[in-house]
């Protein structure tokens, strides 16, 4: 059954403390318009952009470095990002673990729109994988 209520927190505690990909998802929202989810971040991430989206970032727990388009800023619970489709971001730094987000994309980004600056850095295999949500009980 479809819910259109989310218990975010839940999932936060459901992504799992290490992955060989550099981000574990967990999505809520998976629809060609839109897409919300959550993300864990395990290392750095790579300078990168997607194609196709716009994405929003709002930090839940962790702190680390984010770069957008030139800059850099402190990512800190209750930070929100918002960068258009083809802007250059990443994570270089992480400060404090877990390192989670919720995102919202629109449109929704394909599993394989990344574009990494530096191919050698990373493709859409080592990039991220989905952590399956449990079945309700």
């Amino acid at each position: 059954m479809e819910t259109n209520v989310f218990d975010v927190l839940a999932a936060l505690d459901r992504l799992p403390d290490t992955a060989d990909t550099m981000l574990v998802d967990e999505y809520f929202v998976d629809k060609p318009t839109a897409s919300a989810r959550i993300f864990r971040i395990y290392r750095e991430l790579p300078l990168h952009y997607h194609t196709e989206c716009d994405e929003h970032l709002y930090v839940l727990s962790g702190r680390g470095t984010f770069h957008l388009d030139g800059e850099e800023f402190e990512a800190r619970p209750g930070l929100l990002l918002h960068f258009e489709k083809t802007k250059v971001h990443g994570f270089p730094r992480i400060g404090e673990h877990p390192l989670v987000v919720l995102s919202v994309d629109v449109p929704r980004r394909r599993p394989d729109d990344v574009v990494f600056v530096d191919p050698a850095q990373g493709d859409a295999g080592t990039f991220m994988a989905r952590n399956a949500p449990e079945p309700p009980r």
